[in-house]
Protein backbone atom coordinates (compact mmCIF):
# COMPACT_ATOMS: atom_id res chain seq x y z
CA UNK A 1 0.00 0.00 0.00
CA UNK A 2 1.57 2.95 -1.38
CA UNK A 3 0.97 6.66 -0.03
CA UNK A 4 1.09 10.05 -1.64
CA UNK A 5 -0.20 13.12 -1.18
CA UNK A 6 0.05 17.18 -0.91
CA UNK A 7 0.42 18.48 2.28
CA UNK A 8 0.35 22.36 2.95
CA UNK A 9 1.49 24.23 5.64
CA UNK A 10 -0.28 27.94 6.46
CA UNK A 11 0.11 29.91 8.83
CA UNK A 12 0.96 33.74 10.03
CA UNK A 13 3.61 34.99 8.57
CA UNK A 14 6.65 34.19 11.19
CA UNK A 15 5.16 31.46 12.53
CA UNK A 16 7.94 29.63 11.03
CA UNK A 17 6.87 27.94 8.11
CA UNK A 18 9.92 27.67 6.06
CA UNK A 19 12.33 26.52 8.53
CA UNK A 20 9.87 23.65 9.18
CA UNK A 21 9.62 22.80 5.73
CA UNK A 22 13.36 22.64 5.29
CA UNK A 23 13.63 20.47 9.00
CA UNK A 24 10.89 17.77 7.20
CA UNK A 25 12.68 17.74 3.68
CA UNK A 26 16.57 17.55 5.35
CA UNK A 27 17.36 20.52 2.82
CA UNK A 28 17.62 24.02 2.55
CA UNK A 29 15.04 25.54 0.01
CA UNK A 30 12.80 27.86 1.19
CA UNK A 31 14.57 30.91 2.56
CA UNK A 32 14.56 32.15 6.60
CA UNK A 33 14.57 34.98 8.07
CA UNK A 34 13.85 36.69 11.70
CA UNK A 35 11.65 39.46 9.50
CA UNK A 36 8.32 38.43 8.59
CA UNK A 37 6.95 37.95 5.27
CA UNK A 38 10.40 36.28 3.58
CA UNK A 39 8.36 33.79 1.43
CA UNK A 40 6.98 35.36 -1.26
CA UNK A 41 6.20 31.58 -3.55
CA UNK A 42 4.33 28.77 -2.58
CA UNK A 43 7.65 26.46 -2.51
CA UNK A 44 7.32 22.82 -3.52
CA UNK A 45 9.95 20.44 -1.65
CA UNK A 46 9.30 16.24 -1.68
CA UNK A 47 10.02 13.67 0.48
CA UNK A 48 9.93 10.10 -1.54
CA UNK A 49 10.12 6.77 0.64
CA UNK A 50 9.56 3.33 -0.53
CA UNK A 51 6.20 3.41 1.21
CA UNK A 52 5.05 7.34 0.71
CA UNK A 53 5.48 10.47 -1.36
CA UNK A 54 4.81 13.55 0.46
CA UNK A 55 4.84 16.84 -1.77
CA UNK A 56 4.59 19.39 0.92
CA UNK A 57 4.25 23.31 0.00
CA UNK A 58 5.67 26.45 2.00
CA UNK A 59 3.05 28.90 1.73
CA UNK A 60 3.72 33.44 2.53
CA UNK A 61 2.36 34.25 5.34
CA UNK A 62 -1.42 34.95 5.55
CA UNK A 63 -1.85 38.77 5.25
CA UNK A 64 -4.06 41.22 4.45
CA UNK A 65 -3.06 42.81 0.59
CA UNK A 66 -1.96 46.13 0.81
CA UNK A 67 -0.30 45.89 -2.97
CA UNK A 68 -0.57 43.74 -6.14
CA UNK A 69 2.45 41.56 -4.93
CA UNK A 70 0.65 40.90 -1.79
CA UNK A 71 -2.50 39.83 -3.68
CA UNK A 72 -0.22 37.73 -5.94
CA UNK A 73 1.00 36.04 -2.14
CA UNK A 74 -2.41 35.34 -1.19
CA UNK A 75 -3.11 33.96 -4.90
CA UNK A 76 -0.51 31.26 -3.64
CA UNK A 77 -1.91 30.88 -0.34
CA UNK A 78 -5.87 29.61 -2.13
CA UNK A 79 -4.33 27.78 -4.74
CA UNK A 80 -2.40 25.90 -1.46
CA UNK A 81 -6.14 25.69 0.16
CA UNK A 82 -7.46 24.04 -3.07
CA UNK A 83 -5.37 20.97 -3.32
CA UNK A 84 -4.04 20.21 0.35
CA UNK A 85 -4.97 16.49 1.48
CA UNK A 86 -3.39 17.44 4.49
CA UNK A 87 -3.14 21.14 5.89
CA UNK A 88 -0.49 21.73 8.28
CA UNK A 89 -2.04 24.79 10.71
CA UNK A 90 1.08 26.08 11.64
CA UNK A 91 1.03 28.55 14.69
CA UNK A 92 4.42 30.31 17.30
CA UNK A 93 3.49 28.74 20.53
CA UNK A 94 4.20 32.54 21.84
CA UNK A 95 1.22 34.36 19.56
CA UNK A 96 -2.20 35.15 20.41
CA UNK A 97 -4.07 31.13 20.54
CA UNK A 98 -7.74 32.90 19.76
CA UNK A 99 -5.77 35.14 16.65
CA UNK A 100 -4.46 31.91 15.40
CA UNK A 101 -7.78 29.78 15.70
CA UNK A 102 -9.67 32.58 14.47
CA UNK A 103 -7.67 32.97 11.14
CA UNK A 104 -7.59 28.94 10.63
CA UNK A 105 -11.17 28.90 11.29
CA UNK A 106 -11.44 31.88 8.42
CA UNK A 107 -9.82 28.92 5.71
CA UNK A 108 -12.40 26.90 5.55
CA UNK A 109 -10.72 23.79 5.17
CA UNK A 110 -12.23 20.56 3.59
CA UNK A 111 -8.68 18.70 3.99
CA UNK A 112 -7.67 16.60 7.10
CA UNK A 113 -5.97 18.82 9.52
CA UNK A 114 -2.92 18.99 11.71
CA UNK A 115 -2.30 21.90 14.15
CA UNK A 116 1.04 22.05 14.43
CA UNK A 117 2.29 24.74 17.41
CA UNK A 118 5.78 25.41 16.88
CA UNK A 119 8.86 27.23 19.05
CA UNK A 120 7.99 24.72 21.77
CA UNK A 121 11.74 25.41 22.92
CA UNK A 122 11.13 29.13 24.04
CA UNK A 123 7.91 27.93 26.32
CA UNK A 124 8.03 27.43 29.77
CA UNK A 125 6.15 24.00 30.19
CA UNK A 126 2.91 24.80 32.13
CA UNK A 127 2.64 27.96 29.63
CA UNK A 128 3.10 25.73 26.58
CA UNK A 129 0.65 22.93 28.34
CA UNK A 130 -1.91 25.82 28.52
CA UNK A 131 -2.14 26.57 24.80
CA UNK A 132 -2.33 22.95 24.14
CA UNK A 133 -5.28 22.86 25.89
CA UNK A 134 -6.71 25.99 24.30
CA UNK A 135 -5.66 24.33 20.96
CA UNK A 136 -7.50 20.87 22.18
CA UNK A 137 -10.59 22.66 23.22
CA UNK A 138 -11.02 23.99 19.30
CA UNK A 139 -11.51 20.21 18.42
CA UNK A 140 -11.27 20.70 14.15
CA UNK A 141 -7.57 18.90 14.40
CA UNK A 142 -4.71 16.74 16.81
CA UNK A 143 -2.51 18.93 17.88
CA UNK A 144 1.66 18.72 17.63
CA UNK A 145 3.99 20.78 19.70
CA UNK A 146 7.62 20.99 17.90
CA UNK A 147 10.69 23.01 17.81
CA UNK A 148 11.60 23.06 13.77
CA UNK A 149 14.55 25.17 14.23
CA UNK A 150 15.71 22.26 17.29
CA UNK A 151 14.41 19.25 15.18
CA UNK A 152 12.22 18.26 18.37
CA UNK A 153 8.95 16.79 17.22
CA UNK A 154 9.63 16.57 14.09
CA UNK A 155 9.82 12.71 13.38
CA UNK A 156 6.80 12.59 15.29
CA UNK A 157 4.93 15.05 13.31
CA UNK A 158 5.93 13.01 10.11
CA UNK A 159 4.52 9.96 11.31
CA UNK A 160 1.00 11.19 11.87
CA UNK A 161 1.32 13.32 8.23
CA UNK A 162 2.02 9.35 6.62
CA UNK A 163 -0.86 8.52 8.45
CA UNK A 164 -3.55 10.54 7.30
CA UNK A 165 -2.19 10.71 3.60
CA UNK A 166 -4.21 8.70 0.51
CA UNK A 167 -3.48 6.11 -0.66
CA UNK A 168 -1.82 6.91 -4.16
CA UNK A 169 1.06 6.10 -6.81
CA UNK A 170 3.84 8.69 -6.63
CA UNK A 171 3.15 12.16 -8.17
CA UNK A 172 6.93 12.94 -9.40
CA UNK A 173 9.99 10.58 -9.93
CA UNK A 174 11.84 9.54 -6.67
CA UNK A 175 15.23 11.97 -7.31
CA UNK A 176 13.00 15.07 -7.36
CA UNK A 177 13.43 17.46 -4.24
CA UNK A 178 11.39 20.09 -6.15
CA UNK A 179 9.17 21.63 -8.84
CA UNK A 180 11.17 25.02 -8.73
CA UNK A 181 14.16 25.37 -11.50
CA UNK A 182 18.02 26.48 -9.86
CA UNK A 183 17.19 29.94 -11.46
CA UNK A 184 14.56 29.90 -8.66
CA UNK A 185 16.46 29.60 -5.98
CA UNK A 186 19.57 31.33 -6.68
CA UNK A 187 17.54 34.30 -6.56
CA UNK A 188 15.54 33.49 -3.62
CA UNK A 189 19.58 32.94 -1.75
CA UNK A 190 20.17 36.36 -2.75
CA UNK A 191 17.09 37.72 -1.83
CA UNK A 192 17.44 35.90 1.69
CA UNK A 193 20.87 37.55 2.12
CA UNK A 194 19.30 41.63 1.33
CA UNK A 195 16.72 40.46 4.22
CA UNK A 196 19.77 39.99 6.90
CA UNK A 197 21.67 42.60 5.54
CA UNK A 198 19.27 45.01 4.97
CA UNK A 199 17.01 46.91 7.69
CA UNK A 200 13.57 48.39 7.79
CA UNK A 201 12.15 48.85 4.23
CA UNK A 202 14.68 47.26 2.45
CA UNK A 203 13.95 43.85 1.45
CA UNK A 204 10.21 44.52 1.05
CA UNK A 205 10.52 46.89 -2.07
CA UNK A 206 12.92 44.67 -3.58
CA UNK A 207 13.09 41.62 -6.51
CA UNK A 208 15.73 39.90 -8.08
CA UNK A 209 15.76 38.68 -11.17
CA UNK A 210 18.31 36.06 -12.67
CA UNK A 211 19.29 37.16 -16.27
CA UNK A 212 22.18 34.96 -16.74
CA UNK A 213 22.89 31.77 -15.61
CA UNK A 214 25.74 29.77 -17.61
CA UNK A 215 27.48 26.66 -16.97
CA UNK A 216 31.44 27.16 -17.59
CA UNK A 217 33.56 24.41 -17.90
CA UNK A 218 35.22 25.39 -13.91
CA UNK A 219 32.46 27.15 -13.04
CA UNK A 220 28.67 29.06 -13.31
CA UNK A 221 28.74 32.05 -14.37
CA UNK A 222 25.55 34.10 -12.95
CA UNK A 223 24.31 37.65 -13.26
CA UNK A 224 21.25 38.88 -11.40
CA UNK A 225 19.13 42.10 -11.09
CA UNK A 226 18.25 43.81 -7.83
CA UNK A 227 14.85 45.75 -8.41
CA UNK A 228 14.15 48.33 -5.91
CA UNK A 229 12.03 50.87 -5.90
CA UNK A 230 13.98 54.29 -5.46
CA UNK A 231 17.39 55.89 -5.95
CA UNK A 232 17.95 56.18 -1.79
CA UNK A 233 16.90 52.43 -1.82
CA UNK A 234 19.95 51.75 -4.42
CA UNK A 235 21.87 54.00 -2.72
CA UNK A 236 21.35 51.89 0.35
CA UNK A 237 22.66 48.11 -1.36
CA UNK A 238 25.70 49.52 -3.49
CA UNK A 239 26.93 51.19 0.16
CA UNK A 240 29.49 53.80 0.34
CA UNK A 241 32.16 53.03 -2.68
CA UNK A 242 30.14 49.85 -3.55
CA UNK A 243 30.81 47.92 -0.15
CA UNK A 244 27.35 47.21 0.53
CA UNK A 245 27.04 44.98 -2.92
CA UNK A 246 30.49 43.66 -2.53
CA UNK A 247 29.32 42.02 1.04
CA UNK A 248 26.32 41.20 -0.40
CA UNK A 249 27.55 39.14 -2.90
CA UNK A 250 30.03 37.14 -1.75
CA UNK A 251 27.80 35.97 1.16
CA UNK A 252 25.09 35.18 -1.36
CA UNK A 253 27.77 33.63 -3.95
CA UNK A 254 29.01 31.15 -0.67
CA UNK A 255 25.38 30.35 -0.42
CA UNK A 256 24.88 29.59 -3.90
CA UNK A 257 28.33 27.68 -4.01
CA UNK A 258 26.88 25.39 -1.26
CA UNK A 259 23.29 24.94 -2.82
CA UNK A 260 24.31 24.18 -5.93
CA UNK A 261 28.19 22.31 -5.60
CA UNK A 262 30.42 24.17 -7.85
CA UNK A 263 32.47 27.41 -8.05
CA UNK A 264 30.23 30.39 -8.95
CA UNK A 265 31.35 34.15 -10.41
CA UNK A 266 28.23 36.15 -9.47
CA UNK A 267 27.72 39.64 -10.75
CA UNK A 268 25.08 41.69 -9.15
CA UNK A 269 23.19 45.06 -10.48
CA UNK A 270 20.64 47.08 -8.97
CA UNK A 271 18.19 48.56 -10.72
CA UNK A 272 15.45 51.37 -9.74
CA UNK A 273 11.54 50.21 -11.11
CA UNK A 274 9.16 52.58 -8.89
CA UNK A 275 6.17 51.07 -7.62
CA UNK A 276 6.84 47.89 -9.29
CA UNK A 277 4.91 45.93 -6.51
CA UNK A 278 1.66 47.52 -7.98
CA UNK A 279 2.55 47.28 -11.68
CA UNK A 280 1.06 43.73 -13.10
CA UNK A 281 3.92 43.91 -15.93
CA UNK A 282 6.61 44.08 -13.86
CA UNK A 283 5.52 41.40 -11.42
CA UNK A 284 5.18 38.90 -14.39
CA UNK A 285 8.35 40.01 -15.34
CA UNK A 286 9.84 39.26 -11.87
CA UNK A 287 8.33 35.51 -11.54
CA UNK A 288 5.22 36.46 -9.51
Amino acid sequence: MHKAGFVNIFGKANAGKSTLMNALIGEKLAIVSPKVQTTRHRITGIVTTADYQIVFSDTPGIIDPRYRLHEKMMGAVKSALEDADVAMLLMDARDNVAENLALFDSLRLKAKCLLVINKMDVMEKEKLEEVVKQCEEWGKAPVITISALQHKGVDALLKQIVALLPESDPFYPEDTLTDKSTRFFVAEMIREKIFHLYEEEIPYHTAVVVTQYQEKTTLVKISAEIIVTRDTQKGIILGDKGSGIRKLGTMAREEIEKFIGQKVFLELFVKVRGKWRDNDLYLKEYGY
